[in-house]
């Protein structure tokens, strides 16, 4: 990068779009200048955005040591809702803005997604296909199947997309159980929804479906010891991070018949974040777990959304505006700019 051009540079840390046509409308019609990188390490974020004063990401971790190392950047544009790739404590002391993309830009597709995920396990779609194409046209090749109705469908979490989940769970029948620590029960109760502790909803539901974000708390929550507890007719459905499920313990679950089935969006390696990933995962190899490449937010009108809201917001922190969306609220004085809160 040259210093010919003086005007503002927004990096593009990653992406997996296929073009950036929709950043470089927004960006240029601003006055402001746009690179494009596929980061797929800290090391290369740092070497992509040394002159930087906004960064866009979508899977590349921005930690604390790129946010030192980065001596322009004003905001850090995440495509998407969790900030877990961004240390945004880190970011407030350098005053750094951080901004996100409100829930309900893929609320309904990643609700349609979990509800497509345990239809599919729950009635073996999945296997009867994969039956079917070898030549076995018999419904016995699905079974045991147990009729949903009736059933119980935990959700872990109860925020803006599991409450659009229990409004679709509840069509089928089942009865919906929520956990969520963040929440007052009240508000649990008055979605007809019936509250309860993780514990009991871990032993207690037909399906569980996570919705929860990772944090250092919820990584790895099913272990081991946590899949020991669910009924051996259960399903497990990850609609959030992958490393919420340990990947050697969910298998094991699988394969010793300690659950039924799980329904996967993401793997704990989060093969997005590699720069090669090859199918080696032995969860990949068992007929009894679904796994979709993190896909849950996907649609046409959802990517377009998302990238629109990001590019826009990393514009108007550095055209001196505020945020729509911010994560973290700068201290008086520090932001945008890294002035003294760099210390």
């Amino acid at each position: 990068m040259t210093h010919t051009d003086t005007r503002d540079t927004i990096l593009i840390a990653d992406y997996d779009f296929g073009d950036v046509d929709i950043e470089r409308a927004i960006v240029e019609a601003a006055g402001l200048r746009l690179l494009a990188a596929q980061c797929k390490s800290e090391d290369e974020v740092i070497e992509a955005g040394r002159e930087a004063d906004g960064i866009l990401t979508q899977y590349a971790l921005v930690g604390s040591r790129a946010i030192g190392a980065l001596p322009r950047c004003r905001v850090i544009a995440r495509y998407g809702t969790g900030v877990d790739i961004v240390d945004v404590e880190a970011a407030t002391r350098h005053g750094i803005q951080v901004t996100n993309a409100p829930n309900d830009w893929c609320a309904d597709e990643v609700a349609d997604h979990a509800i497509a995920l345990w239809l599919a396990a729950a009635r073996k779609i999945c296997q009867y296909d994969r039956a079917t194409r070898r030549g076995e046209w018999h419904w016995k090749t699905g079974e045991p199947i147990h009729r949903l109705r009736g059933q119980v469908l935990g959700l872990l979490s109860f925020g803006a997309i599991a409450k659009l989940i229990a409004e679709r769970a509840k069509g089928f029948g089942v009865e919906v159980w929520a956990h969520d620590p963040f929440i007052d029960q009240s508000e649990i109760r008055a979605a007809q929804v019936r509250p309860t502790s993780f514990d009991d909803l871990v032993e207690g539901a037909d399906c569980v479906v996570i919705q929860m974000p990772l944090t250092p708390q919820t990584h790895h929550a099913f272990d081991r010891a946590t899949l020991r507890r669910m009924k051996p007719t259960a399903i497990l459905v990850n609609t959030a991070r992958g490393p919420i499920v340990e990947d050697a313990a969910i298998q094991q679950a699988l394969t010793e018949g300690w659950i039924a089935g799980a329904a996967l969006d993401d793997l704990e390696e989060e093969p997005a974040k590699q720069r090669v990933w090859r199918p080696t995962n032995p969860l990949l190899e068992l007929p009894n777990v679904i796994v979709t490449p993190h896909s849950a937010y996907y649609s046409v009108e959802s990517i377009a959304t998302v990238r629109t809201i990001a590019a826009e917001e990393a514009v108007r922190v550095l055209t001196g505006q505020p945020a729509r969306f911010p994560v973290n609220a700068l201290p008086p004085g520090a932001g945008p700019g890294r002035g003294e809160a760099q210390g």
